[in-house]
C-alpha cells in the first residue's frame, strides 16, 4: 500500500512542477480538526457536517507526535492519511502543522535534559505542551527528524495547501546550560570582547567587570539593564533561528503551490516576528478577544493592523474564538446573536484571507475542555454552528470580491521591542506602561476610523505617512531618533509619548540632557522627572469633563521652541507644560509628558488628524461604527462597515456609486445605509 501511495505522490508531482505560488483566490473559512480526540468514530458525520456549513479549510496536525512516532523510531501515519483523504474528497482544503512543540511521553522518559529549566530555578516536567528548550540539540535531532518522515509522506498531497511550523512558538522561559552558551556564543559575535561589554554596559558598576568570557555570570542573578535587554533579545533570536530552520526544512519537500506560515501570538515580545518570518510566505495569528458585552472592534483588529504590517502583505487567523474560551468553567461568555459574524468581517477587514476557529468541536477531557469550538460538547448543530453556516455561504459567493484585499494606510504606530523590554525593568509604573500607551494611541486612532500600520523599530520606514504615534521610546539608537527628525522636518506629523530619547541602543542613560538627540525636534529639554498620582489639567484644554486627568509620571519640560497645549492645575507642577507641540521644519511633533487619559489622547488624535485631513468627510465616522476599506483583486474599492454594539446603525454613505454585496442592491452617494445590531454591511465601489 505503502509503495503505491508513493507512486501515486510521484505522480502528483510531475503536475505540479510547473506550478505557480499559492495564490488565494477566495476567501478561506474553516476549524482546526482533531478527530484523534473525538469520543467516538465520526469522521464521516463530521465531513458531512462540514460540507452543510460550508467549511472550506482546516488545520491539523500540529500536536500529534506522540501519534505520528508512538515509539522511537516507529512512524505511524495511516490515521492522519485516511483523515485527509476524507476532507479531500469533500473538497476541503488542509493546512498540515509540524508536530513540534508537544514532544512525545518516550523522548521525555529518555532525555529528561530537554525539559525547560527556568531563571527561578524550577524545571518543567512531563504533563504539558512547550516544555522543553528550543536550542537543545537532542530536541532539535528528533524535531528534523519527524519533520523530515512527514514532509516526505505528505508534501505532495493534493489536499495540502500549506504547512504550518511548530504553534505559538516562544523560549518558555528556558535558562538551560546548552541555552545560556548558546547566549554567550551570540555576545561573542555581537561584541568581540568582555572589554566591549565593560564600557558600554558599565560593568565597573558594583565591582562586575569581566577580564573573561568564561567569567560571564548567569541570568539568574543579574540587575544590570543592559544585559538583561541581550538575554531577552538572544531569546527573540533563538526563536526566530528555530522557526526558519524549520521552514527551511519543510521547503524542501514542499510544492511551489503550498505556503508555509506559523501561528504567532498577538503578545509582541514574544519573538521576533519580522525575523520570524524571513523564510514564511505569510504570517498567521492566533486572536482572542472579548464578547458579549465587551466586544471591542479594537481588540478584535488591533494584531490585524499588526501582522498585516510584518510582510505587508495578508495575513491568516489560524485561531480565535469560536463559542467560548477558557481553561476552566469561569468566564464563558458565547458571543451574542451576529457577534461571531461580526468578527470575522473585522479580520477580513483588516487584511485576513483566511478565519479559522479553535476548533471545530469541543473536547470531553483535558486542560482546555471550556475552550469551546464551533460544535459544543452534544456534537450537534448550535447556535454557533448556523451563524457558521450563514457566514461560509456568503463568503462562497463573495470571498473571490474580498480576498486579497489591499490596505494603504496613511498613519503608522513605531513599536520598538526594546522600549518594550527596557521599561519592564525599570517600569514607570504597576503593570506594562509601554503596551499600555501603544494599544492607547491604537484605540484613539481606531475609534476615529484612523486606519493605522506598524512600524517596526529595527527597519523603520516612515515613508508614504503623513502621522506617526511613538509609544515610550526608552531604548533606542541616534539613527532612528534621526529617522523621526527627518520624518517631522520633511513635513510629517508625530505624536509621542514619555520616557523617549532616554537610553541608548544598549538600555543605558544618554549623558546629555533629555531628551537627547530628540531635543531639537521636541523642542524642549528637561532634567527632572516625578512619579504621580492623578492630576487634572488647567481649565480642562481638550474639553473632557470628569476626564481631565493625567497620571503616573511627569517630566519637567522646560520649553525652547516648543508650545503648550496644556498645563498641570497644581501649585507645584503648574509651571510646567504637560503636553507640547513643536513646529519643525514642515512638520509638527507633539509630546505627552506624561501618560493621558484615554479621552484626552483621543482628543489629540482627532484634533491632529483633522488638522492633516486624516479625518475627511468620507470617514467622519466614530466607533461604535467602524469604517475600512482597501482595494480587491479586480480594482475595486471594497468598503466595510462594521457596527460594534446592540443597536440599529444608520450611516451615511458618501463614496461612488457601489453594490451592496450582501443584498446585491446598488448604493449611491447619499443614500443611508442601515446596519443590524452588530451587524456588516460590504459595499464594492
Amino acid at each position: 500500500m505503502k509503495r503505491i501511495y508513493t507512486l501515486i505522490l510521484l505522480m502528483l508531482s510531475m503536475h505540479f512542477i510547473n506550478a505557480q505560488p499559492y495564490k488565494f483566490n477566495t476567501i478561506l473559512y474553516g476549524a482546526a480538526y482533531y478527530h484523534e480526540y473525538m469520543p467516538y468514530e465520526r469522521l464521516e458525520t463530521d465531513v458531512r457536517m462540514m460540507q452543510e456549513a460550508g467549511l472550506s479549510v482546516v488545520r491539523v496536525g500540529e500536536s500529534t507526535w506522540s501519534l505520528f512516532e508512538p515509539q522511537e523510531g516507529k512512524f505511524e501515519f495511516e490515521w492522519m492519511d485516511r483523515i485527509i483523504e476524507r476532507l479531500h474528497k469533500a473538497g476541503i482544503k488542509v493546512i498540515l502543522g509540524t508536530p513540534t512543540y508537544s514532544i512525545p511521553a518516550w523522548m521525555a522518559l529518555k532525555h529528561p535534559d530537554i525539559f525547560v529549566e527556568r531563571l527561578n530555578g524550577s524545571r518543567s516536567s512531563y504533563g504539558i505542551r512547550q516544555n522543553f528548550d528550543i536550542t537543545n540539540p537532542t530536541y532539535l535531532f528528533y524535531s528534523e527528524r519527524i519533520i523530515r518522515k512527514l514532509m516526505e509522506h505528505y508534501a505532495l498531497h493534493p489536499a495540502i495547501i500549506g504547512f504550518q511550523v511548530d504553534n505559538e512558538t516562544g523560549t518558555y522561559g528556558a535558562a538551560n546550560f546548552n541555552y545560556f552558551r548558546g547566549f554567550i556564543d551570540y555576545l561573542k559575535n555581537r561584541y568581540k570582547t568582555t572589554d566591549t561589554l565593560n564600557k558600554l554596559w558599565g560593568l565597573n558598576y558594583w565591582g562586575m567587570t569581566l577580564n573573561d568570557w568564561d567569567e560571564f555570570p548567569p541570568r539568574h542573578n543579574m540587575t544590570n539593564p543592559s544585559y538583561k535587554l541581550e538575554w531577552d533579545m538572544y531569546g527573540q533570536k533563538a526563536v526566530a533561528d528555530y522557526l526558519t530552520w524549520q521552514a527551511e526544512i519543510v521547503s524542501e519537500y514542499k510544492r511551489p503551490d503550498q505556503f508555509i506560515t506559523h501561528c504567532f501570538m498577538p503578545s509582541l515580545t514574544t519573538l521576533d516576528q519580522l525575523a520570524a518570518s524571513r523564510k514564511l510566505d505569510m504570517p498567521s495569528l492566533n486572536i482572542y478577544h472579548g464578547s458579549q458585552n465587551n466586544a471591542r472592534g479594537e481588540d478584535v483588529m488591533w494584531a490585524d493592523d499588526f501582522y498585516r504590517s510584518v510582510k505587508k502583505n495578508n495575513h491568516l487567523i489560524t485561531e480565535t474564538n469560536a463559542q467560548t474560551t477558557g481553561w476552566d468553567p469561569r468566564g464563558q461568555y458565547p458571543p451574542f446573536d451576529g457577534q461571531a459574524r461580526l468578527f470575522v468581517y473585522s479580520h477580513l477587514a483588516g487584511g485576513a484571507n483566511m478565519v479559522e476557529y479553535w476548533h471545530w468541536h469541543s473536547i470531553h477531557y483535558g486542560q482546555e475542555t471550556y475552550w469551546k469550538g464551533v460544535i459544543g460538547h452534544d456534537l450537534e448543530p448550535n447556535r454557533f454552528y448556523n451563524e457558521f453556516s450563514r457566514t461560509a455561504h456568503e463568503l462562497q459567493k463573495i470571498g473571490p470580491k474580498l480576498v486579497n484585499l489591499k490596505i494603504k494606510s496613511r498613519a503608522a504606530i513605531l513599536y520598538s521591542r526594546t522600549s518594550d523590554f527596557g521599561l519592564s525593568y525599570m517600569p514607570i509604573k504597576d503593570g506594562n506602561a509601554y503596551m499600555e500607551v501603544l494599544r492607547q494611541m491604537h484605540r484613539a486612532a481606531f475609534r476615529q476610523n484612523i486606519g493605522v500600520d506598524f512600524v517596526l523599530a529595527e527597519n523603520a520606514d516612515f515613508t508614504g505617512y503623513e502621522l506617526l504615534f511613538i509609544p515610550p521610546l526608552y531604548v533606542s539608537d541616534d539613527a532612528l531618533l534621526k529617522k523621526i527628525s527627518d520624518f517631522v522636518k520633511n513635513g510629517g506629523h508625530v505624536i509621542m509619548s514619555v520616557k523617549s530619547g532616554f537610553c541608548d541602543e544598549n538600555n543605558v542613560v544618554r549623558h546629555n540632557r533629555a531628551p537627547g538627540p530628540l531635543r531639537e525636534v521636541c523642542g524642549f529639554w528637561y532634567q527632572e522627572f516625578s512619579s504621580a498620582s492623578t492630576i487634572p489639567l488647567k481649565n480642562d484644554p481638550f474639553k473632557t469633563g470628569q476626564n481631565n486627568n493625567v497620571k503616573t509620571w511627569i517630566e519637567f519640560l522646560v520649553p525652547e521652541t516648543a508650545k503648550p497645549l496644556a498645563f498641570y492645575d497644581d501649585s507645584f507642577f503648574g509651571k510646567y507644560p504637560a503636553i507640547t507641540e513643536n513646529r519643525f521644519g514642515k512638520g509638527s511633533l507633539i509630546y505627552e509628558g506624561c501618560l493621558l487619559s484615554d479621552e484626552i489622547q483621543s482628543a489629540i488624535v482627532t484634533r491632529k488628524a483633522m488638522e492633516i485631513g486624516l479625518i475627511s468627510n468620507e470617514n467622519q465616522l466614530t466607533y461604535p461604527i467602524v469604517f475600512r476599506h482597501g482595494t480587491n483583486d479586480q480594482g475595486k474599492i471594497i468598503r466595510y462597515y462594521l457596527n460594534y454594539s446592540d443597536k440599529d446603525a444608520s450611516v451615511l454613505y458618501n463614496s461612488l456609486k457601489g453594490i451592496n454585496l450582501f443584498s446585491n442592491t446598488s448604493v449611491k452617494k447619499g443614500d443611508r445605509i442601515m446596519i443590524d445590531p452588530w451587524g456588516v454591511i460590504i459595499v464594492e465601489e
